[in-house]
């Protein structure tokens, strides 16, 4: 068994689901469709690392854990409704023996990153997700790459325009990360690699 398969295991047992070995396996099944080449598994170890990061800081961290193991687990390139889908996933395996399940959906909702969230776990769950744009350059280069790859129907012209739209509203927030954990260690490097990923001219 590898680490990553005893750690959900483990976390979704004492979190009060059942099957767990069954649950893994079906979003293991997920995380390795061939169309994906960021929205993997690797994504959500990369996740995993940054929350045990946080971990002290976050209120209710094993809600948070299952809700970032979860959040993309149903991935259709292009479709809007993929963190509903992976909450719906999320809710059939759980079966009402998670006592936060709700409360998790809620989490996977929130990583659609089209508001605020209200609560500080959900705070955490966005910016975990989002924590990759403060890495390396070279990182964050080949992130883009990943990225790129599982979009193969729209030309590059297009793709362009909906990147350019999604990274432009996060640099034009007051705040890309709504924890102080994560603006303290994430900001000033992820606004660096927004601002050289779409050529604008580097604050003074």
């Amino acid at each position: 068994m590898s680490q990553t398969q005893a750690r959900f295991i483990a976390l979704w047992s004492r979190s009060g689901g059942l099957r767990a070995e069954a649950a893994y396996a079906d979003l293991a099944r997920l995380y390795a469709e061939p169309a994906r080449h960021y929205h993997t598994l690797r994504h959500i170890r990369r996740c995993m690392h940054y929350l045990d990061q946080a971990r002290s800081a976050i209120p209710h961290a094993d809600a948070v854990e299952l809700a970032l193991w979860c959040h993309d687990v149903v991935y259709v390139p292009g479709a809007r409704d993929n963190e509903q889908r992976s909450a719906d996933w999320f809710r059939q395996w759980a079966d009402d023996r998670i006592a936060a399940g709700e409360r998790i959906c809620e989490m996977i909702l929130a990583t659609r990153h089209t508001r605020v969230p209200a609560g500080l776990d959900d705070r955490f769950a966005c910016d975990i997700d989002l924590a990759v744009l403060g890495g390396r350059r070279d990182r964050f280069r080949e992130d883009g790459m990943r990225l790129r790859a599982e979009r193969p129907d729209l030309d590059d012209r297009a793709y362009d325009m909906r990147e350019r739209t999604f990274l432009g509203n996060l640099l034009a927030r007051p705040r890309i990360y709504h924890t102080d954990f994560f603006h303290t260690r994430c900001e000033t490097r992820a606004r660096g690699n927004l601002t050289w990923r779409l050529g604008l001219p580097v604050p003074q």
